[in-house]
């Protein structure tokens, strides 16, 4: 019984996925990934996946070769992105590893700097993004940065404004976006303030102050058990040169905005509970 429990735990179908991927991989690529020291944070992505017990809809849309994934971005810690990261592990055909574009900062945390890159975590930078997808990678995008994930409680769903370096990339190497939307992270942390004063202190874009902190003390930053719906949309393609001028740019990024939008409405109106 045990035996099938922390096999259960360790997730055969991620085991699977990890194989194959390691198979067509080299033992470290140019920006530091490795198949195999990434299994750790892989399998500390898919305890989160378990955890948040995600409803997967539309894995379907995620072609093979080159490709952006766009979601939203919410829940103060980047759970929402290991989530979609390990549903297009264990779900897309063939399984995909999302390279995740990180904040500019990342790169400063000690430790942390080495773990996420041999994970495949990459600096956002636009040439590293470029020559990962003419290599025929996945990348994982999330446009409205750091705004995103340190919304408080009175702007959750909201979407904030969407960068325009993932579209410019999009038209340059004439790579598909497929927008996902992310339901049940705003509610997993609920922020209430964000301590600007502390954050600059610590070098950080933000600093959520949980609504449980009272009552839990440093407990409150940990998630809540809340469902996470993930949904997945038809690849969208834009065409046009990619130094356009910005206002034709934004007009593209609009589109994508409103789609993932309207995605985040739809399951929310359906969604039958928080948990």
């Amino acid at each position: 019984m045990f035996a099938e429990l922390f096999e259960s735990l360790r997730g055969r179908e991620l085991t699977d996925a990890l194989d194959r991927l390691a198979q067509s991989s080299p033992d470290y690529d140019q920006w530091g990934y490795s198949p195999k020291d990434s299994q750790a944070f892989a399998r500390f992505g898919y305890l989160a996946y378990r955890y948040f017990r995600p409803q997967i809809t539309g894995i379907e849309n995620v072609p093979p070769g080159r490709v952006l994934i766009v979601p939203n971005h919410s829940g103060q810690l980047p759970f929402d992105g290991l989530v979609v990261g390990i549903s297009c592990l264990l779900g897309a055909q063939p399984p995909r590893l999302l390279r995740a574009m990180a904040e500019r900062w990342f790169p400063s945390l000690p430790f942390v700097n080495v773990f996420f890159s041999r994970a495949g975590v990459v600096v956002g930078d636009p040439i590293n993004c470029r020559n990962l997808l003419e290599s025929d990678n996945a990348i994982l995008v999330f446009p409205e940065g750091a705004k995103g994930s340190g919304k408080t409680w009175w702007k959750r769903y909201q979407l904030e404004n969407f960068g325009r370096g993932f579209m410019r990339l999009a038209l340059q190497t004439n790579t598909p976006i497929v927008p996902v939307s992310v339901v049940g992270a705003e509610e997993s942390i609920i922020s209430i303030h964000n301590a600007e004063r502390v954050a600059d202190t610590l070098g950080m874009p933000y600093f959520p102050i949980p609504a449980l902190l009272p009552v839990l003390g440093p407990l409150a930053f940990l998630p809540m058990p809340t469902k996470f719906y993930v949904d997945f949309g038809e690849p969208l393609r834009f065409t046009g040169p990619f130094d356009d001028e910005d206002e034709s740019i934004d007009k593209k990024v609009q589109v994508v905005k409103d789609k993932i939008q309207s995605m985040i409405d739809e399951r929310r109106a359906n969604r039958p509970s928080v948990f």
